[in-house]
Protein backbone atom coordinates (compact mmCIF):
# COMPACT_ATOMS: atom_id res chain seq x y z
CA UNK A 1 0.00 0.00 0.00
CA UNK A 2 1.31 3.46 -0.96
CA UNK A 3 2.06 5.83 1.91
CA UNK A 4 1.85 8.92 -0.29
CA UNK A 5 -1.21 11.18 0.18
CA UNK A 6 -3.97 11.35 -2.44
CA UNK A 7 -3.46 13.92 -5.17
CA UNK A 8 -6.46 15.83 -3.79
CA UNK A 9 -7.82 15.38 -0.28
CA UNK A 10 -10.84 17.42 0.83
CA UNK A 11 -11.99 17.18 4.45
CA UNK A 12 -14.73 18.92 6.39
CA UNK A 13 -15.44 21.46 3.66
CA UNK A 14 -18.07 24.03 4.63
CA UNK A 15 -19.52 27.18 3.11
CA UNK A 16 -22.59 29.18 4.12
CA UNK A 17 -24.28 32.14 2.50
CA UNK A 18 -26.22 33.92 5.21
CA UNK A 19 -28.18 31.19 6.95
CA UNK A 20 -27.98 28.76 4.05
CA UNK A 21 -25.39 25.97 4.34
CA UNK A 22 -24.43 25.52 0.70
CA UNK A 23 -21.73 22.96 1.56
CA UNK A 24 -21.86 21.21 4.91
CA UNK A 25 -19.00 18.89 5.83
CA UNK A 26 -18.00 17.40 2.48
CA UNK A 27 -15.09 14.93 2.33
CA UNK A 28 -13.57 13.27 -0.74
CA UNK A 29 -10.27 12.27 -2.33
CA UNK A 30 -8.93 12.01 -5.86
CA UNK A 31 -5.96 9.98 -7.09
CA UNK A 32 -3.59 10.70 -10.02
CA UNK A 33 -5.05 9.57 -13.36
CA UNK A 34 -8.58 9.34 -11.95
CA UNK A 35 -11.74 11.05 -13.23
CA UNK A 36 -14.16 12.00 -10.45
CA UNK A 37 -17.57 13.36 -11.46
CA UNK A 38 -19.37 15.74 -9.11
CA UNK A 39 -23.12 15.69 -9.71
CA UNK A 40 -26.32 16.65 -7.96
CA UNK A 41 -29.62 18.49 -8.41
CA UNK A 42 -29.77 22.27 -8.63
CA UNK A 43 -28.79 23.80 -5.31
CA UNK A 44 -26.93 20.68 -4.18
CA UNK A 45 -23.68 22.58 -3.54
CA UNK A 46 -21.61 21.17 -6.37
CA UNK A 47 -20.68 24.54 -7.90
CA UNK A 48 -19.78 25.91 -4.47
CA UNK A 49 -17.61 22.88 -3.76
CA UNK A 50 -15.98 23.11 -7.17
CA UNK A 51 -15.25 26.82 -6.78
CA UNK A 52 -13.72 26.35 -3.34
CA UNK A 53 -11.29 23.81 -4.77
CA UNK A 54 -10.42 26.25 -7.58
CA UNK A 55 -10.04 29.25 -5.27
CA UNK A 56 -12.98 31.30 -6.55
CA UNK A 57 -14.59 30.93 -3.11
CA UNK A 58 -12.94 30.80 0.31
CA UNK A 59 -14.17 27.96 2.57
CA UNK A 60 -15.65 28.79 5.95
CA UNK A 61 -14.05 25.62 7.29
CA UNK A 62 -12.25 22.53 6.11
CA UNK A 63 -9.06 21.64 4.31
CA UNK A 64 -8.19 21.17 0.65
CA UNK A 65 -4.84 19.43 0.25
CA UNK A 66 -3.06 19.08 -3.09
CA UNK A 67 -0.40 16.38 -2.76
CA UNK A 68 -0.37 17.06 0.99
CA UNK A 69 -0.18 20.87 0.74
CA UNK A 70 -3.18 22.82 2.05
CA UNK A 71 -4.44 25.19 -0.66
CA UNK A 72 -7.76 26.14 0.97
CA UNK A 73 -8.37 29.86 0.75
CA UNK A 74 -5.56 30.60 -1.71
CA UNK A 75 -6.51 32.84 -4.65
CA UNK A 76 -7.03 31.17 -8.06
CA UNK A 77 -3.69 32.35 -9.44
CA UNK A 78 -1.79 30.83 -6.51
CA UNK A 79 -3.72 27.57 -6.87
CA UNK A 80 -2.93 27.55 -10.60
CA UNK A 81 0.75 27.92 -9.73
CA UNK A 82 0.45 24.85 -7.49
CA UNK A 83 -0.47 22.78 -10.55
CA UNK A 84 -4.24 23.10 -10.90
CA UNK A 85 -5.69 23.74 -14.36
CA UNK A 86 -9.27 24.62 -15.24
CA UNK A 87 -11.69 24.68 -18.13
CA UNK A 88 -15.01 26.52 -18.06
CA UNK A 89 -18.65 25.84 -18.89
CA UNK A 90 -18.39 28.45 -21.66
CA UNK A 91 -15.06 27.93 -23.41
CA UNK A 92 -12.61 30.79 -22.88
CA UNK A 93 -10.29 31.38 -25.84
CA UNK A 94 -9.07 34.44 -27.75
CA UNK A 95 -11.41 34.46 -30.75
CA UNK A 96 -9.26 36.81 -32.84
CA UNK A 97 -6.08 34.73 -32.42
CA UNK A 98 -5.26 31.54 -34.26
CA UNK A 99 -5.55 28.16 -32.61
CA UNK A 100 -1.75 28.00 -32.36
CA UNK A 101 -1.46 31.49 -30.88
CA UNK A 102 -4.03 30.66 -28.21
CA UNK A 103 -1.88 27.80 -26.96
CA UNK A 104 1.26 29.92 -27.25
CA UNK A 105 -0.42 32.55 -25.06
CA UNK A 106 -1.11 29.85 -22.48
CA UNK A 107 2.55 28.80 -22.63
CA UNK A 108 3.64 32.42 -22.17
CA UNK A 109 1.51 32.54 -19.04
CA UNK A 110 2.95 29.25 -17.79
CA UNK A 111 6.44 30.69 -18.29
CA UNK A 112 5.45 33.92 -16.47
CA UNK A 113 6.08 35.96 -19.59
CA UNK A 114 2.51 36.86 -20.49
CA UNK A 115 3.09 40.59 -20.10
CA UNK A 116 6.47 40.64 -21.84
CA UNK A 117 6.65 42.42 -25.16
CA UNK A 118 9.23 39.96 -26.50
CA UNK A 119 8.99 37.29 -27.71
CA UNK A 120 5.49 37.73 -29.06
CA UNK A 121 3.05 34.86 -28.73
CA UNK A 122 3.49 33.78 -32.35
CA UNK A 123 7.19 33.07 -31.76
CA UNK A 124 6.96 31.46 -28.35
CA UNK A 125 7.52 27.69 -28.00
CA UNK A 126 5.86 26.93 -31.32
CA UNK A 127 6.85 23.25 -31.31
CA UNK A 128 5.54 22.74 -27.78
CA UNK A 129 2.25 24.43 -28.72
CA UNK A 130 1.90 22.20 -31.79
CA UNK A 131 2.60 19.14 -29.66
CA UNK A 132 -0.19 20.11 -27.26
CA UNK A 133 -2.56 20.64 -30.18
CA UNK A 134 -1.60 17.24 -31.57
CA UNK A 135 -2.55 15.66 -28.23
CA UNK A 136 -6.07 17.06 -28.49
CA UNK A 137 -6.44 16.37 -32.23
CA UNK A 138 -6.22 20.02 -33.33
CA UNK A 139 -2.76 20.34 -34.93
CA UNK A 140 -4.23 20.52 -38.43
CA UNK A 141 -6.33 23.51 -37.33
CA UNK A 142 -3.35 25.45 -35.91
CA UNK A 143 -3.43 28.35 -38.46
CA UNK A 144 -7.18 28.97 -38.19
CA UNK A 145 -8.64 31.77 -36.07
CA UNK A 146 -10.56 30.39 -33.11
CA UNK A 147 -13.57 32.44 -34.25
CA UNK A 148 -14.00 30.10 -37.25
CA UNK A 149 -14.06 26.84 -35.29
CA UNK A 150 -17.01 24.65 -34.41
CA UNK A 151 -17.79 24.78 -30.69
CA UNK A 152 -16.55 21.24 -30.06
CA UNK A 153 -13.18 22.19 -31.54
CA UNK A 154 -13.02 25.34 -29.39
CA UNK A 155 -13.42 23.10 -26.33
CA UNK A 156 -10.45 21.03 -27.51
CA UNK A 157 -8.34 24.18 -27.89
CA UNK A 158 -9.34 25.23 -24.37
CA UNK A 159 -8.23 21.81 -23.12
CA UNK A 160 -4.83 22.23 -24.82
CA UNK A 161 -4.49 25.64 -23.16
CA UNK A 162 -5.33 24.15 -19.75
CA UNK A 163 -2.58 21.56 -20.25
CA UNK A 164 0.05 24.19 -21.08
CA UNK A 165 1.46 24.36 -17.55
CA UNK A 166 1.31 20.56 -17.07
CA UNK A 167 -1.27 20.54 -14.25
CA UNK A 168 -1.41 17.74 -11.71
CA UNK A 169 -5.12 18.39 -11.21
CA UNK A 170 -7.59 19.53 -13.87
CA UNK A 171 -10.92 21.09 -12.89
CA UNK A 172 -13.57 20.94 -15.62
CA UNK A 173 -16.79 22.89 -15.11
CA UNK A 174 -19.55 21.38 -17.26
CA UNK A 175 -16.99 20.45 -19.95
CA UNK A 176 -19.53 19.18 -22.47
CA UNK A 177 -22.18 21.92 -22.12
CA UNK A 178 -23.52 22.95 -25.53
CA UNK A 179 -22.12 19.90 -27.32
CA UNK A 180 -23.90 17.09 -29.14
CA UNK A 181 -23.84 13.51 -27.81
CA UNK A 182 -21.01 12.27 -30.06
CA UNK A 183 -18.89 15.38 -29.45
CA UNK A 184 -19.21 15.27 -25.69
CA UNK A 185 -18.37 11.58 -25.44
CA UNK A 186 -15.34 12.09 -27.69
CA UNK A 187 -14.11 15.03 -25.60
CA UNK A 188 -14.34 13.08 -22.35
CA UNK A 189 -12.73 9.99 -23.90
CA UNK A 190 -9.83 12.25 -24.87
CA UNK A 191 -9.71 13.73 -21.36
CA UNK A 192 -9.66 10.25 -19.85
CA UNK A 193 -6.79 9.23 -22.13
CA UNK A 194 -4.77 12.34 -21.24
CA UNK A 195 -5.44 11.86 -17.53
CA UNK A 196 -4.04 8.33 -17.69
CA UNK A 197 -1.01 9.34 -19.77
CA UNK A 198 -0.15 12.31 -17.57
CA UNK A 199 -1.15 10.81 -14.20
CA UNK A 200 -3.39 13.88 -13.89
CA UNK A 201 -6.43 13.84 -11.65
CA UNK A 202 -9.65 15.29 -13.12
CA UNK A 203 -12.55 16.65 -11.07
CA UNK A 204 -15.53 17.61 -13.22
CA UNK A 205 -19.11 18.73 -12.82
CA UNK A 206 -21.55 17.46 -15.40
CA UNK A 207 -25.27 17.33 -16.12
CA UNK A 208 -25.07 14.78 -18.97
CA UNK A 209 -25.41 11.37 -17.37
CA UNK A 210 -24.20 9.60 -20.52
CA UNK A 211 -20.83 11.33 -20.07
CA UNK A 212 -20.70 10.55 -16.35
CA UNK A 213 -21.50 6.86 -16.70
CA UNK A 214 -19.25 6.35 -19.71
CA UNK A 215 -16.09 8.07 -18.48
CA UNK A 216 -16.03 8.76 -14.74
CA UNK A 217 -14.04 6.34 -12.59
CA UNK A 218 -16.03 7.43 -9.55
CA UNK A 219 -19.10 9.59 -9.03
CA UNK A 220 -19.83 11.84 -6.06
CA UNK A 221 -23.44 12.94 -5.52
CA UNK A 222 -24.30 15.98 -3.42
CA UNK A 223 -27.73 16.91 -2.10
CA UNK A 224 -28.47 19.96 0.05
CA UNK A 225 -24.78 20.57 0.63
CA UNK A 226 -23.96 17.10 1.89
CA UNK A 227 -22.48 13.99 0.35
CA UNK A 228 -25.35 11.69 -0.55
CA UNK A 229 -23.40 8.88 -2.19
CA UNK A 230 -20.00 8.10 -3.71
CA UNK A 231 -18.87 5.13 -5.76
CA UNK A 232 -18.50 3.63 -9.19
CA UNK A 233 -20.89 4.73 -11.95
CA UNK A 234 -22.65 1.37 -11.67
CA UNK A 235 -23.08 1.71 -7.92
CA UNK A 236 -24.44 5.24 -8.26
CA UNK A 237 -26.85 4.25 -11.01
CA UNK A 238 -28.21 1.44 -8.81
CA UNK A 239 -28.41 3.54 -5.63
CA UNK A 240 -32.07 4.01 -4.72
CA UNK A 241 -31.41 7.09 -2.57
CA UNK A 242 -29.69 8.77 -5.51
CA UNK A 243 -32.57 7.85 -7.81
CA UNK A 244 -35.12 9.29 -5.40
CA UNK A 245 -33.29 12.49 -4.44
CA UNK A 246 -31.58 13.30 -7.73
CA UNK A 247 -34.08 12.32 -10.39
CA UNK A 248 -37.18 10.95 -8.72
CA UNK A 249 -36.77 7.64 -10.56
CA UNK A 250 -34.07 5.49 -12.09
CA UNK A 251 -35.33 5.74 -15.66
CA UNK A 252 -32.94 8.47 -16.81
CA UNK A 253 -30.00 6.69 -15.20
CA UNK A 254 -30.80 3.55 -17.19
CA UNK A 255 -31.18 5.49 -20.44
CA UNK A 256 -27.92 7.37 -19.87
CA UNK A 257 -26.01 4.23 -19.09
CA UNK A 258 -27.27 2.61 -22.28
CA UNK A 259 -26.34 5.68 -24.31
CA UNK A 260 -22.85 5.71 -22.87
CA UNK A 261 -22.20 2.01 -23.39
CA UNK A 262 -20.11 0.85 -26.34
CA UNK A 263 -22.05 -0.65 -29.23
Amino acid sequence: MSLSPPLLQVTGLRKAFGGVHAVDGVDFALEPGELLALIGPNGAGKSTTFNMVGGQLRPDAGRIRLAGVDIAGLPPRAIWRQGVGRTFQIAETFASLTVLENVQMALLSADRRLFSFWPRAQHHRRDDALALLAQVGMAAQAPRPCSTLAYGDVKRVELAMALAHAPRLLLMDEPTAGMGPAERLALMALTQQLARERAMGVLFTEHSMDVVFAHADRVMVLARGRLLAEGSPQAIRDNTRVQEVYLGSGSMFGQAAAAGSPA
